[in-house]
């Protein structure tokens, strides 16, 4: 619990936690409302899921444009930029009139959530290189903090509020006021420029291409999961309706859990023994599920989170030092093809289970964080 104590410590860490805080905060809020704005605009859950798309694609469209941007602004000013304009285009989707608002809507909060995605890892990242401290793992913990209690808020007076917007206006506000007054803390820091040794070389990259593969893996892992966990549960262990979802339960409170311990481990540890690990034990989990007993599986799910909650902040760590490569372009790489996979896995897990059966799909997800595990062997003991 040190980084935990860091974060409390001084304001210069509260602050950029606050800032993973509240894209979750308002994507829980999003998320609670989903069946009411499907109702509003009278579309399927189909449309919504082709709607949803375009958030993605407003992503992926802006992380390759992230490293540009943060040597324009400097990294402060771009965080404070990202997290102001994301949450005020998050209002779109919850005044959107038709289908076609709502997709432009969603393509809007995907730029500026990726956009704030890298700026506030790249920050948090840059902190802890100038200060020696470790906090990039609890900051993620505040993320998935962020989540229960913009869900858990939002589900307590859903029933109150006849129009989501007017919830959603309150959320925005209040990040807003927060975040603003938080921004002297951080709005001056900007990244420090990593010397290279003439143009970008094949041996800068290809470090960064064995961490894109890793992130690629366990983001896929863990987005199939998130959609996944609780019909698995109830068609393969047979497991109860009340037991069903207990299995992204006890995944997501082992994944905050993880996180909040995952600094100290890390600083002990290094990043290249945590990926390791992280990857074994996400392994482990699924062998677990395999079983097919719904104890076991439950069991399971826990080993997965506990070890993906250790393999992502630590990908963004190592990747925002590795030598001749801007912390900026390495974590929007790492980010990038992390959330192809986080899209992609759901989608092939998908595929497996109608092709074969989900079994088989959840055989594929252990090979997936087994091949992580291995690949991450490969990596260098130290980064700089």
């Amino acid at each position: 619990m040190k980084a935990l104590r860091i974060i409390f410590s001084s304001w210069r860490y509260f602050a950029p936690a606050f800032l993973f805080a509240t894209l979750n905060i308002v994507f829980g809020t999003w998320a609670i409302y989903i069946p009411k704005i499907i109702q509003k605009l009278g579309i399927s859950e189909g449309e919504l899921g082709f709607a949803v798309f375009f958030m993605a694609l407003g992503t992926l469209c802006t992380i390759p444009f992230v490293p540009k941007i943060i040597n324009a602004q400097k990294l402060g000013k771009a965080t404070l930029l990202a997290v102001l304009g994301f949450c005020v285009i998050f209002m779109g989707p919850f005044l959107a009139n038709t289908y076609v608002q709502l997709c432009a809507a969603l393509f809007g909060v995907g730029v500026f959530s990726g956009l704030l995605d890298v700026t506030i890892n790249t920050l948090v990242t840059e902190i802890e290189k100038r200060d020696g401290v470790h906090f990039m793992s609890v900051s993620h913990g505040f993320f998935s903090l962020g989540g229960m209690l913009g869900a858990g808020i939002g589900s307590l007076v859903l029933d109150l509020v006849q129009i989501p917007a007017y919830h959603a206006g309150v959320v925005v506000l209040a990040m807003l006021l927060i975040n603003v007054l938080l921004s002297r803390h951080y709005v001056h820091i900007d990244a420090v420029k990593e010397e290279r040794e003439g143009s970008f070389k094949l041996k800068n990259l290809r470090p960064l291409l064995g961490l894109a593969v890793i992130g690629f893996l366990v983001m896929a892992s863990e987005g199939a999961i998130v959609d996944w966990s609780a019909l698995y549960l109830e068609k393969v262990t047979l497991a109860s309706l009340a037991l069903a979802g207990l299995g992204y339960t006890i995944f997501n409170g082992m994944m905050a859990l993880g996180r909040f311990f995952g600094d100290s481990i890390s600083a002990r540890f290094g990043s290249r023994l945590i990926l390791i690990a992280g990857c074994l034990a996400a392994t482990l989990g699924f062998g677990l599920t395999l079983t097919a007993i719904t104890g076991w599986a439950l069991l399971g799910f826990g080993f997965v989170g506990i070890g993906l909650s250790l393999v992502v902040p630590e990908l963004f760590r190592y990747s925002g030092k590795l030598k001749g490569i801007q912390a900026a372009e390495g974590i929007s790489f790492i980010a990038g093809t992390g959330f192809v996979g986080l899209l992609i896995g759901p989608v092939f897990l998908g595929f497996l289970a109608e092709t074969f059966n989900l079994k088989g799909s959840f055989i594929a997800l252990m090979s997936f964080t087994a091949a992580a595990g291995i690949l991450a062997m490969s990596l260098k003991r130290n980064t700089k």
